[in-house]
């Protein structure tokens, strides 16, 4: 049997936590928050949830993660954000890893990414399905990419496979909350 480690960044992310945190539920064997000293409840509710709370100051996305990821203490990892959250089908999927191990040499896993935007499931424009990597042995794995845009690359000799299921993020409640983000990465 494979343990899990999940690893969520956060910053004020109260009204996405809990559900965060629900949707592996079962399925971790160890949580870790590393959060950018938060203003609001979300490390109170992360612990209360089970979770072991790291503050840290934000150095950015790609050296939080990575960050986050040495603080894992298990070999493999479930990488996620605090408005993420696992669909149970994508729960399920992971199960059977975590139950019947992986095939030789594969060392990660991508599934689709299914955004919630302003109440609605996006599944078109090329939002969806929007394939990411986030399971994977962490000695296989690093985030890299340009800020605020990570990404996860694999070493070289690494394979990967498909999980089914879907990682639901909501991302933004209304376009005043998109034009808020987008002021904020572009300052």
């Amino acid at each position: 049997m494979i343990k899990i480690s999940v690893t969520i960044i956060t910053y004020n992310e109260e009204k996405n936590i809990a559900r965060c945190l629900q949707s592996v539920k079962g399925l971790a064997d160890d949580i870790v928050v590393v959060d950018s000293h938060s203003k609001d409840l979300t490390t109170k509710i992360a612990e209360n949830l089970g979770a072991r709370v790291i503050k840290r100051p934000f150095p950015g996305h790609i050296e939080q993660k990575n960050f986050a990821i040495e603080q894992a203490r298990f070999e493999w990892v479930l990488s996620l954000d605090g408005d993420e959250a696992l669909s149970p089908e994508l729960k399920d999927s992971i199960k059977k890893i975590k139950e019947k191990g992986t095939k030789p040499g594969v060392n990660g896993f991508f599934f689709n990414r299914l955004t919630n935007y302003a109440g609605l499931w996006i599944k078109h424009c090329g939002w969806y399905p929007d394939k990411k990597l986030r399971l994977f042995n962490k000695a296989h794995a690093r985030w890299t990419g340009m800020n605020p845009h990570d990404i996860i690359e694999m070493k070289s000799a690494s394979k990967t496979g498909f999980l089914n299921g879907d990682l639901l993020h909501y991302s933004y409640d209304s376009i005043s909350d998109h034009v808020n983000q987008t002021n904020k990465f572009t300052t």
